[in-house]
């Protein structure tokens, strides 16, 4: 195999000459892999669960950081902790269901146990072990994820100490992550029953994919021509109440590009009484002010790099993808709404969503097939730098566009105009973010900057 090159190898990324290139051998390369668990998973703030899923004392969420298994535990006085998901005793992994509530977790392979709060409760059988001394004084609490902050009910936690607070990476992002968070005056949660599944290729096609306004026509004719004989054919059937892309593609829309990996985009919503959040619009307005409520009728979908991505289109949903393999990615798929949200809202909520987001709906078998198109094209080894970074560059601008300067928003950079650019700079915090962790271990022959 060769030898990993300097990070400008992997990623070109030249504003000034109309240059940025991603090499598709960095969605292959088992090297690059390993790589991006130590110094992107294991130096950033990663999400791992909403605050609403542990709503009780002794709640417990299994999951992962990168390929890190983490447990997120409210303990018996309700105070948040998060930890590796791994026994002290021979490294097995503790909780494999996914959550539940339970005032100790034992370990099934030699029942060790720890409390919610990540304590030693108990060794099976010290008292007749023949330990040495210094097993006493030994530290047998589970290990601590170095740090766990909350952000608007959304958890995030870090490998390591060396990382900036939270509201520093999120940064100038929060503006537009708040107009899905504050969607409801108490809060937000999770509807129950969330979509897992897996597909064969890089995790980082999903990165790129939940912005991708590109490939909406040509991956997904059959969702626009069934909502569009769905409208001609049974107006007032609720399945009639999805959105009409066709009115959607003569809108204007933009993306704004974040310090810290994180981007987003947007485009006017045509047909704002189908969101759900327009039934308590009058609420939202006399709490959070017009922009507010005018943004939470606007298509938007964000990526907060590394592992998590919020799209409010079709209906309100988080998720979360898993790296397992260089060609093996999960995928935890949440519909998100109000708590205390009504009944009729909610079901409708929910339509829309399985509509297009669920396992057996328009878009996620589309674009699993396609992404494991593209991991067998990676594979074979010569497709070399990939093309799709370029359309919007001509459009870019420094600093925040009419849109984002109209809210006090102060994104590193933006594209505004109509639908027909479907734009692809907003891949470009993603990857730029990527290169600037990746080189101390990669090197570089330069800084890799945005010079916009």
């Amino acid at each position: 195999m060769n030898q990993l090159k300097p990070v400008e190898a992997y990623v070109d990324d030249r504003p000034k000459d109309g240059v940025f290139q991603v090499h598709s051998d960095i969605f292959a390369d088992p090297r690059i892999f390993e790589l991006e668990q130590k110094q992107i998973f294991g130096k950033t703030w990663c999400f791992l669960a909403l605050e609403s899923q542990l709503p009780k004392p002794n709640d417990y969420i299994a999951t992962y950081i990168g390929t890190t298994p983490i447990l997120v535990m409210r303990d018996g006085k309700g105070r948040l902790g998060a930890f590796l998901n791994i026994c002290r005793h021979k490294g097995a992994v503790l909780c494999r269901k996914e959550s539940g509530n339970t005032k100790f977790v034992v370990c099934n392979y030699h029942g060790w146990a720890y409390t919610t709060a990540g304590k030693s409760a108990d060794i099976k059988d010290v008292q007749g072990g023949c330990y040495p001394p210094s097993f006493e004084t030994d530290d047998h609490d589970l290990i601590p994820v170095a740090k766990m902050e909350v952000y608007k009910g959304l958890i995030f936690g870090c490998l390591s100490p060396d990382v900036s607070p939270l509201t520093e990476h999120l940064g100038e992002l929060r503006t537009f992550l708040d107009f899905a968070m504050e969607q409801g005056p108490q809060g937000m949660e999770f509807i129950p029953g969330r979509i897992t599944y897996t597909f064969n290729a890089n995790w980082k096609l999903q990165m790129d994919n939940g912005t991708d306004f590109y490939h909406l026509t040509s991956t997904h004719p059959s969702f626009m021509e069934v909502v569009q004989r769905r409208e001609n054919e049974n107006a007032g059937n609720v399945e009639a109440k999805m959105f009409d892309w066709s009115k959607r593609l003569t809108q204007q829309g933009g993306m704004f590009g974040f310090a810290n990996g994180h981007t987003m985009v947007w485009l006017n919503q045509p047909q704002p009484e189908r969101r759900p959040v327009y039934s308590r619009l009058g609420e939202v307005r006399e709490r959070l002010g017009d922009a507010a409520a005018e943004w939470m009728l606007k298509l938007r979908n964000i990526t907060v790099f590394p592992n998590m991505q919020i799209a409010d289109a079709t209906s309100l949903l988080l998720r979360t993808f898993r790296p397992i393999a260089p060609n093996k990615t999960e995928m935890r798929v949440y519909c998100m709404a109000p708590i205390g949200e009504d009944p009729e809202v909610r079901a409708f909520r929910l339509r829309q969503f399985e509509d297009f987001f669920n396992v057996s709906g328009f878009a996620t078998p589309d674009d699993t097939t396609v992404y494991e198109d593209c991991q067998i094209g990676f594979a074979a080894g010569s497709g070399g730098w990939m093309q799709g970074y370029q359309r919007g560059m001509g459009a870019t601008v420094k600093g925040p566009s009419d849109a984002a300067r109209a809210l006090g928003a102060n994104p590193e950079y933006s594209v505004e105009g109509p639908w027909a650019i479907q734009n692809e700079t907003c891949f470009h915090p993603t990857y730029r973010q990527w290169a600037r962790l990746m080189s101390p271990v990669l090197g570089s022959s330069a800084t890799t900057e945005d010079t916009l």
